[in-house]
């Protein structure tokens, strides 16, 4: 009997568990951003009332508050610091690439928001697969 069969703990360990360590991880995520928003939009109404009352501001303030909690978690999992910066920017830059569109009056500010928060997804996506070793422990 080899060392593998009978310490499971030193298996390979197979593709589908490693898939579902990456989908866990990335829906950790996603409830992560979104107790950010919910717990820090509060904090920033009290804070800074008007702050967001342009639709503008108010969806990089709301991808900051999702970064937060989102780099918090990662942080508590014991991620460094690039890889949450990595993931962080996947909260920017669906934004920043519509605010274009949004300042020259393509789009309206609902979509705006809707495609910003639609666009994540794959963003964070295309960043956990960039490292899948990262995230798939």
């Amino acid at each position: 009997m080899d060392t593998q069969t009978r310490n499971p703990s030193t298996r390979p360990t197979s593709r589908g568990r490693a898939v579902w360590h990456l989908v866990r991880h990335y829906l950790e995520m996603v409830v992560a951003m979104l107790v950010g928003m919910i717990v820090l939009g509060p904090v920033e109404d009290l804070v800074w009332p008007a702050l967001t009352t342009r639709t503008d501001v108010g969806v990089m303030v709301m991808a900051t508050n999702m970064a937060i909690g989102m780099g918090a978690w990662m942080r508590f999992r014991g991620h460094s610091w690039r890889p949450i910066a990595e993931m962080s920017a996947s909260m920017y830059v669906p934004f920043a690439m519509l605010l274009v569109p949004f300042w020259a009056g393509a789009i309206d500010g609902g979509t705006l928001m809707t495609w910003g928060h639609v666009l994540m997804l794959p963003a964070m996506a295309l960043a956990l697969l960039l490292r899948p070793a990262e995230y798939a422990h």
